[in-house]
């Protein structure tokens, strides 16, 4: 059952009994090459994780939370890959206060229909994500399930 985006006090813990790998990764300010940097250490941590498919979803999402972060604001930011019996949480937080929008693009929207949709494919393709506040920033977060091998 997919769980809707849904601001949260706190940040839900990772799903799983303790037996769970993990990355921690800094991105500099702006620096887009954090971006496919990313997206093979998480392909690394996910090599015998879940259904086919479901590894290059998460990267997909995962560029796409990274990329906002580094976008959208002029500060650092930190991702946190979990995998775990249940599951992957991914979390990306920054430390700017501004709220990601979620935009559906109009097919006659012309050259700006390219932007925005980052948001659009998390809700379409993660078993759950959100975002939750915190003293200083944000964290934006999805989960996916592995499903069955």
């Amino acid at each position: 059952m997919r769980r809707q985006a849904h601001d949260t006090e706190g940040i839900p813990a990772p799903q799983g009994d303790g037996r769970q790998r993990q990355f921690t990764r800094k991105l500099g300010r702006a620096d887009l090459r954090a971006v496919p940097e990313t997206r093979r250490a998480l392909r690394e941590l996910l090599r015998h994780w879940g259904r086919p498919g479901r590894a290059e979803t998460a990267e997909l999402l995962t560029s796409e939370l990274v990329t906002n972060a580094l976008v959208h604001t002029d500060r650092e930011a930190e991702i946190t890959a979990t995998v775990g019996p249940r599951g992957l949480r991914v979390e990306v937080r920054d430390f700017a206060a501004r709220r990601p929008k979620l935009r559906v693009p109009h097919a006659d929207s012309g050259t700006h229909g390219t932007n925005g949709r980052g948001l659009v494919l998390v809700q379409s393709l993660a078993d759950a994500w959100g975002v939750a506040a915190l003293g200083t920033g944000k964290v934006v977060w999805f989960e996916l399930d592995g499903g069955a091998v």
